[in-house]
């Protein structure tokens, strides 16, 4: 894969400013000092105690996100990747001094800790009678690195951390003392497991494009939110349903002797907090696929999930991957730790802190599908009979158009890459995809031309979808119309000419594309013109269509949209139409 490393900026130098700015004309309760870059509530009530943490930017929306009431009360923001300095640190403290103290909660990496407890040492020397006031909590919660490789620097801090900004600020909230809030976050921080992985690593705006990088069909198990690379890397990418139980070994396995760092007891009475995250580059799409899988596999696994958190709360700039974060609850017979009703509910309490997401605040109930769904059948609803000339030839010249769809995908594709939205090629092999698997069934049968015709509308229509499906599904359940209402017990070439004709003619009602507009219609159009010539002559005709697509401005379509000299240069084919042409010509072999 090749780094995604163009950005939308003024200067590299001036992003981290620019976005801080941003954050605060959206959010009105946030305040920004420009010069040390630290983020802070406008209207801080000081009589409770305040959260301070921070560090280098490019994780967003950590740490500023996550500034207000019931979460952080500041955040000191570093460059991209890098830690702020203790100057900037100390300005953050002193804005957000009040009467009862202040936790300063930072990720175990070593420029975080250096110049946060730096800071903290340097407002202590200065204001002595304060110095028992301000707490320092360090939040690693990362599981790829094992105990040999970290014994000295420890574990990373990771997504995790943002479950000890919420819980932890929503407990300051309620009026709690510095040292019940500091006990509940180092509790919290202590039951976290955290593992990541990613497609690729990212990009810093304003640094070369690096030499390394993923293959196309790898991927990276615990890799950093700094680019660091992981534990391993896997090739080929496997399927979400054997990553994931892999990914959740790390966390939970209590006998991997570099690992077990959260004391679970996998016995079925384990509870947790999940928090899915996307590292800053993974479609919303496949983030749900994650959460999903996730989620069966810890049902799977026997451990409760008694609230689901999903979305961006630590990335890394635009890494497409995600991370995985548990937050082990106290087990029933635990003492001297806070109640698991005390931390789901501070998990729950409001906040307008702008990098929260929303949550069901509730246990996730069980996927089912309600038995009370009307149950409905497709009774053979055609009285007509037709049979194909030749059964077995009918059938044949299915299977290879279908054959012919599915290996014609990836140049089909490429096509509408350029020409479309680049979903075409996969639509056209979903559906021929599923006519196969129908015909493999007798579900498709020369025996019943008109039955078959049907099936392969209602296929076009559930297999395929979109805008293709829609036309597709339309022809194939007009044509049926009109081959039902033929005399004849057999599909003779003049029964097609008749039939397709009609369907033709009805589909033009539900489009305004015409010959030449460079869409599917050129070549079918072609095709139903010339078939009274003769099968042979009616491919060409087709063949000729498609190609002739290549030159042609499209006045329909995803390609009306692109810049028609752009499509001319490529002399890329219509990619609906090419799909046409592949399916004439396997159905004349």
């Amino acid at each position: 894969m090749v780094v995604q490393s163009k950005h939308f900026l003024n200067t590299a130098p001036s992003l981290v400013l620019d976005s801080l700015e941003g954050l605060c004309a959206i959010n009105t309760h946030l305040a920004l000092d420009p010069i040390h870059r630290v983020v802070y509530l406008a209207d801080q009530d000081r009589s409770k105690v305040a959260l301070l943490c921070g560090g280098g930017s490019g994780h967003e929306p950590s740490h500023s996100g996550f500034v207000g009431q019931g979460a952080l009360t500041a955040a000191v923001c570093g460059n991209v990747f890098a830690s702020p300095s203790a100057g900037q640190v100390r300005r953050g403290i002193d804005l957000i001094d009040n009467e009862q103290g202040t936790i300063i909660v930072v990720k175990n990496y070593t420029g975080d800790v250096l110049n946060f407890g730096l800071a903290k040492e340097e407002y202590a020397a200065r204001y002595p009678e304060k110095a028992d006031r301000v707490k320092f909590v360090i939040v690693g919660d990362d599981v790829a690195v094992g105990r040999t490789q970290g014994s000295i620097v420890g574990r990373r801090g990771l997504a995790g951390v943002c479950l000890v900004y919420k819980i932890a600020g929503a407990l300051a909230q309620t009026g709690a003392s510095v040292d019940e809030v500091y006990d509940v976050a180092q509790y919290v921080s202590s039951r976290l497991g955290t593992i990541g992985v990613g497609l690729d690593h990212c990009h810093v705006p304003g640094t070369a494009v690096p030499d390394i990088h993923l293959g196309a069909n790898e991927l990276e198990i615990g890799l950093g939110i700094h680019n660091e690379s992981g534990h391993r890397r896997v090739s080929p990418v496997p399927p979400l349903n054997e990553l994931i139980p892999t990914l959740l070994e790390m966390i939970t396995s209590t006998t991997d002797r570099e690992r077990s760092f959260v004391p679970f007891k996998n016995d079925g009475t384990d509870h947790i907090i999940l928090l899915v995250n996307n590292l800053g580059g993974l479609s919303e799409l496949e983030l749900g696929g994650v959460v999903a899988e996730v989620r069966r596999a810890l049902d799977k696994s026997g451990i409760k999930i008694m609230r689901l958190l999903s979305g961006s709360f630590m990335t890394s700039l635009n890494m497409p991957g995600f991370s995985i974060t548990t937050l082990l609850l106290p087990a029933a017979n635990d003492t001297g730790t806070p109640s698991t009703d005390l931390i789901l509910s501070l998990l729950d309490d409001s906040t307008n802190t702008p990098g929260w997401k929303w949550s069901s605040r509730s246990v996730p109930e069980p996927l089912s599908v309600s038995s009370t769904l009307p149950t409905v059948t497709h009774a053979k609803a055609w009285s007509a009979s037709l049979k194909a000339l030749d059964v077995n030839q009918f059938n044949n010249a299915v299977e290879r158009a279908c054959r012919a769809l599915i290996a014609a995908e990836p140049e089909i594709t490429r096509m509408d890459n350029i020409a479309g939205d680049g979903d075409c090629g996969l639509t056209l092999k979903g559906g021929a995809t599923a006519v196969l698997e129908a015909l493999s069934k007798n579900s498709i049968s020369g025996n019943d031309v008109l039955g078959s015709v049907i099936t392969i509308s209602r296929i076009a229509e559930d297999a395929m979808g979109g805008t293709s499906g829609a036309l597709y599904s339309i022809f194939f359940s007009a044509l049926a119309q009109a081959l039902a209402k033929s005399s004849s017990k057999t599909a003779t070439q003049e029964v097609w000419c008749m039939a397709l004709e009609a369907a033709l003619a009805r589909l033009y009602t539900y489009t305004r594309a015409r010959p030449p507009s460079r869409t599917l219609v050129d070549p079918l159009a072609a095709f139903i013109g010339t078939l009274p010539s003769g099968l042979a002559a009616a491919v060409q005709a087709a063949g000729e269509a498609a190609e002739g697509t290549k030159d042609m401005e499209a006045k329909a379509g995803r390609s009306a949209y692109v810049d028609s000299a752009a499509l001319k240069a490529e002399r890329v084919a219509d990619p609906g139409a090419w799909g046409v042409k592949v399916v004439m010509e396997a159905l004349a072999q």
